[in-house]
């Protein structure tokens, strides 16, 4: 079981090409307790020849977990044209679809699968319900919790909207996830937060940022963010109303920055450890 004291290296923080073995040793390096894996990330394992078993091995081996795979991009009621996205793939997001990641997060022990909105299309919220709730049925079959990540430019751009759909789907594994950049790129609305009950809170990502918005809002999220505590996003203030609805998720570091990736990934890991427990300390128990 992984709880706020668990500090979780996202797949995004270290570059791209890492392989597994280093993302385990940049794990361990920064003091990590778990990781989380892009359907991309667990491809390339096997295809370096490592079995499921082995994989489960090797995170035994370091005391890691698999915290979350990430991202469930086609649960939503929007039409999908794969041989379209596939020309367009460049980051290999869309070679993966929910059900394979499924099946990825059971076979490497994972706790949650990571759902996002990024086709957009002509649904709406009771669509969106009916859709996420299917999502939960078929990841209780693997024993996965699917937190729900909105995105400011999607069809769930906040807090608030993502709490009324996974509120009104009404699933024991279906919650939440917090990424600080997306919120305070959105609308970082308190009062909306204050209003989820902590246990549907499944995850928290943290970075940091300039106080004014970039102009090319998809380009720095994918490659501009900062360290925690380097930018000047109220990090302190979301931990701290997050402790205040009493939620117990794990606190994953998703930095997605090409400086940082310039640096390799042991160091890209140990910086952000040990950025996020600086920042961690400042929030009052």
């Amino acid at each position: 079981m992984l709880g706020p004291s668990d500090l979780v290296l996202c797949s995004g923080t270290v570059p791209r090409a890492s392989t597994f073995e280093e993302r385990l040793d940049a794990a361990t390096a920064g003091g990590f307790t778990a990781i989380s894996l892009w359907g991309r990330d667990y491809a390339a394992a096997r295809r370096a020849g490592h079995s499921d078993a082995d994989l489960r091995a090797r995170l035994a081996d370091r005391g890691l977990a698999v915290a979350e795979v990430d991202p469930a991009w086609d649960w939503t009621p929007a039409p999908v044209d794969r041989a379209a996205l596939a020309t367009i793939d460049d980051m290999e997001l869309f070679r993966f679809g929910g059900d394979e990641l499924l099946e990825i997060g059971a076979a490497v022990g994972a706790r949650s699968i990571n759902a996002v909105d990024i086709l957009g299309g002509d649904w709406g919220v009771d669509d969106a319900i009916e859709s996420f709730a299917a999502l939960c049925d078929r990841a209780a079959e693997h024993g996965l919790l699917v937190q729900l990540e909105f995105l400011p430019w999607s069809k769930i751009p906040d807090a608030e909207r993502a709490w009324e759909i996974v509120h009104r789907a009404d699933r024991p594994n279906g919650g939440i996830a917090i990424d600080a950049w997306h919120w305070f790129r959105g609308t970082p609305d308190a009062a909306a937060l204050r209003a989820i009950p902590g246990a549907k809170v499944l995850g928290v990502q943290l970075a940091d940022a300039p106080a004014a918005a970039e102009s090319n809002a998809m380009h720095a999220a994918l490659h501009d963010r900062r360290l925690p505590g380097a930018g000047e996003l109220d990090l302190v203030a979301l931990l701290a109303a997050l402790r205040e609805i009493g939620a117990v998720a794990p606190i994953g570091v998703e930095v997605l920055s090409d400086d940082l990736h310039s640096l390799g990934a042991i160091e890209a890991a140990r910086r952000a450890g040990e950025a996020t427990r600086t920042l961690l300390a400042k929030v009052a128990p």
